[in-house]
């Protein structure tokens, strides 16, 4: 099986002791990329967070969008379907799993697909979008809900 990693680079800018300490840090992947990232000001109010980084959370609803956008793509290309364009306004919702503890409890996919050439009927879209989801790396990995409300 692959490997996938990443490197998460922070340094401290003072202010750590007494917990006043900037949560900006980098991230950095094998081909090069590099992203800003942070805690959510949500989380950790700003100057501590910065607000233009992406936050973990954010990371985690995009990774899932596009897994899922991967998978569909591949399968309605195998099944003849030619997509133009595919838009996707993913959401994450945080809630209470417990004393203390938080995390993503449920995920939507909201993607608006544009075909060019003939459409998939609902079924088959419903299907192109099940299969996706039941291929998706990252929403196998997870036990958070993930669901699609497709918009076509």
């Amino acid at each position: 099986m692959s490997k996938h990693g990443a490197r998460i680079s922070w340094r401290a800018d003072g202010g750590f002791r007494s917990g006043d300490y900037s949560r900006a840090h980098d991230w950095s992947f094998d081909g090069g990329q590099q992203v800003r990232a942070s805690s959510s000001p949500s989380v950790v109010p700003e100057p501590r967070s910065d607000p233009f980084g992406v936050d973990p959370e954010e990371a985690l609803v995009a990774s899932v969008s596009s897994c899922h956008m991967l998978w569909f793509l591949s399968l309605a290309q195998g099944q003849g379907f030619d997509v133009a364009s595919y838009d996707d306004d993913a959401a994450g919702e945080m809630g209470r799993i417990g004393a203390g503890r938080f995390a993503l409890t449920r995920i939507v996919l909201r993607p608006a697909i544009v075909f060019a050439g003939r459409a998939p009927s609902e079924d088959e879209l419903a299907a192109l979008h099940h299969e996706a989801h039941e291929r998706c790396f990252i929403a196998n990995s997870l036990k958070t809900e993930v669901a699609v409300e497709a918009a076509n």
